[in-house]
């Protein structure tokens, strides 16, 4: 009867653990599914598998967690702001510049915010963390650009990626206030 007890004792234990263990995966998936939005989705895709894509997700958030992210003076933001109005005012002239010239304002507002520049694919993952929204717009403008320094991008193209450069540059003037009451 003693013995009985105790196994009873060590299957409750047992499966009090798996499921505190299953509640705690679940939560943390639901987590990381709110925090990345589309870009949960995608990292499930490029990996193949949950676990995988949640783990480097999770890394994603430690790295930034080292950066010094911060918001832009007003002088700054109107600067910037100012070289983007030029810029897109001269796409209808010379698109394919004003695409080059998108890349590299969209670098230095990142670098101004705090980021690190590394390959293009890090900084997608870097910006991912704080704008899981809009990195996908980055990483299509990106491709675009790609196909048209190979001659495979129409004006079209070139339209639609200046559209999503613009938005993630708008994101990156403001402060971000959602995400930063996120990270308290």
């Amino acid at each position: 009867m003693d013995l009985t007890i105790v196994l009873l004792v060590i299957l409750l234990v047992a499966a009090v653990g798996a499921g505190l263990w299953y509640f705690t995966r679940q939560r943390k998936s639901q987590e990381l599914q709110g925090r990345f939005g589309p870009e949960y989705e995608e990292a499930v895709r490029r990996h193949g598998d949950r676990t995988r894509a949640e783990s480097e997700l999770a890394g994603r958030m430690k790295r930034r967690e080292r950066f010094d992210i911060h918001p832009l003076s007003e002088a700054d933001r109107d600067h910037f702001a100012s070289l983007w109005r030029h810029n897109q005012a001269h796409f209808v002239d010379d698109p394919s510049m004003a695409i080059t010239e998108a890349d590299h304002l969209v670098m230095e507002l990142m670098r101004a915010r705090g980021y690190p520049m590394s390959d293009f694919d890090r900084r997608a993952d870097d910006l991912s963390v704080d704008y899981p929204h809009v990195v996908r717009n980055y990483r299509a403008a990106h491709g675009i650009a790609l196909r048209h320094a190979r001659g495979e991008a129409n004006t079209e193209d070139l339209r639609m990626a200046m559209v999503s450069y613009r938005d993630l540059f708008a994101e990156l003037l403001e402060p971000n206030p959602v995400r930063e009451e996120v990270r308290r």
